[in-house]
């Protein structure tokens, strides 16, 4: 039940900043020229990094789905699809960090710009979680003590994984997506 509360709690933590977004984006002050975003932000290409973006975490979200299927089965290909899964965690977190650094606006830059880091920098913390929380599990794998019988653990982690995987979706849409022109 702890991690149902948790992801729970998670929820509606990011149900507070999409509230805010919907909130400044559809009725954007005059400070911002009644435009979301401002009209000196270029907002990125929704499909360039985003998108791959995108792509690798649901990837990752299907190769964590392998792993349990193959726990299940009591096959040592588990290790491979988690592992693969948290390389691909590794592998979105790069991405993002390659985005931060050519962006054209900074935290600082309007809400929009304080929306866009609030957004992705809590993302990206969640995303680094994860990637230990399977990291861990992994290691409980090999050493035998998550199998057939006994891998609540493991379960708990795709749960986590796959919440990260849908909120980065919202992301996508109403932060990338949503306002491209």
């Amino acid at each position: 039940m702890g991690i149902i509360w948790f992801i729970f709690r998670e929820v509606i933590l990011f149900f507070g900043f999409f509230w805010t977004l919907f909130d400044r984006s559809l009725n954007p002050n005059i400070e911002l020229g009644n435009l979301w975003p401002s009209f000196y932000i270029n907002p990125l290409n929704p499909f360039l990094v985003p998108l791959l973006n995108t792509l690798v975490l649901l990837s990752s979200g299907f190769f964590v789905t392998l792993a349990h299927y193959y726990i299940v089965l009591n096959h040592k290909k588990s290790v491979l699809y988690i592992f693969l899964t948290i390389i691909l965690g590794v592998y979105f977190s790069l991405l993002q960090l390659i985005e931060y650094k050519n962006l054209n606006f900074t935290i600082i830059d309007s809400i929009f710009g304080s929306s866009f880091f609030l957004f992705t920098g809590f993302h990206g913390i969640h995303v680094l979680c994860g990637s230990i929380f399977l990291f861990v599990i992994t290691i409980r794998i090999i050493k035998l003590q998550i199998n057939k019988l006994r891998h609540v653990g493991l379960e708990i982690s795709i749960w986590y994984w796959h919440f990260v995987d849908v909120v980065w979706l919202f992301l996508y849409r109403f932060i990338y997506w949503w306002r491209f022109n």
